[in-house]
C-alpha cells in the first residue's frame, strides 16, 4: 500500500471516529434530556447523590425498568369512593388533632399506593417507583414523611404539620388522578378543600 493510501485511510477512519463521537455525545445529550424532563427535580437529586451523571442516568433507567416489571392496578369506583371517604374522614379530623390525622394520611397514602400495586416494604423503595410517574410530588411526599416522623416524637409545631398534611394530599390526589386515568375515567379527580387547624386545640398521639 502507496504512502498515499495509507494516509487517506487513516483520515477516513479518524473521520468516522469523529463523527461516531459525535453521535454518540448526541444521543448521550438527547437522552440526559429525556430523562431530566421526566424525572424533573428528581434527575438533579439522584444526580448529587450519585456524583456522575453516567451513574445517577443508569439509576433512572433502572427505575423504568423495574417500574415497567409492576403490576400497577386501576382502581374500582367503589375502591375510589371509598379512598375518598377516607380521605375526606381524615382531613375532618385533621381539625381537632392534627398529628394524628398526619399520621392517618400518611397510612392512607401508603394502603392507595399498596391498593395500586407499588412495593411498600420500605419508604425507599416506594418513592423511587414513585419517581418514575408521579416525580412532581416527589419532594412533598419525602417531606412530609419526614415531618409525620418527627411529629411522632413531637418535635413539629402546628403549622409544619399542616403543611406536611397538605403535601400527602398532593401526593394523594395525584395517585388517585393516575388510578381514574387508568380506569378511563373522564372526569379529574376532585381536589380537596384546605384542611383548617382549630386555634389551641393541638392535640399530639401519645
Amino acid at each position: 500500500m502507496s504512502t498515499t493510501a495509507i494516509v487517506v485511510t487513516v483520515v477516513v477512519v479518524v473521520l468516522a471516529l469523529l463523527v461516531l463521537s459525535v453521535v454518540l455525545a448526541g444521543m448521550r445529550r438527547r437522552r440526559s434530556e429525556r430523562l431530566r424532563e421526566e424525572f424533573g427535580p428528581e434527575y438533579d437529586r439522584t444526580l448529587d447523590n450519585a456524583g456522575k451523571r453516567r451513574d445517577a442516568e443508569k439509576d433512572l433507567l433502572s427505575r423504568k425498568e423495574e417500574h415497567d416489571q409492576l403490576e400497577l392496578r386501576p382502581l374500582s369506583a367503589s375502591a375510589q369512593q371509598r379512598f375518598t371517604e377516607a380521605w375526606t374522614g381524615v382531613q375532618t379530623r385533621f381539625v381537632d388533632t392534627p398529628a394524628l390525622a398526619l399520621s392517618e394520611a400518611d397510612t392512607l397514602v401508603t394502603q392507595l399506593l399498596q391498593e395500586r400495586g407499588y412495593p411498600i416494604e420500605d419508604f425507599d423503595t416506594s418513592t423511587r417507583m414513585l419517581s418514575v410517574e408521579h416525580s412532581h410530588v416527589l419532594d412533598a411526599y419525602r417531606s412530609a414523611h419526614s415531618v409525620e416522623v418527627f411529629c411522632r416524637a413531637g418535635t413539629a409545631d402546628t403549622e409544619t404539620v399542616r403543611n406536611a398534611f397538605l403535601d400527602f394530599r398532593s401526593v394523594f390526589e395525584d395517585v388517585m388522578a393516575e388510578a381514574a386515568r387508568d380506569s378511563e375515567h373522564d372526569e379529574p379527580y376532585p381536589a380537596t378543600d384546605e384542611p383548617q387547624v382549630a386555634p389551641q386545640r393541638r392535640r399530639t398521639r401519645s
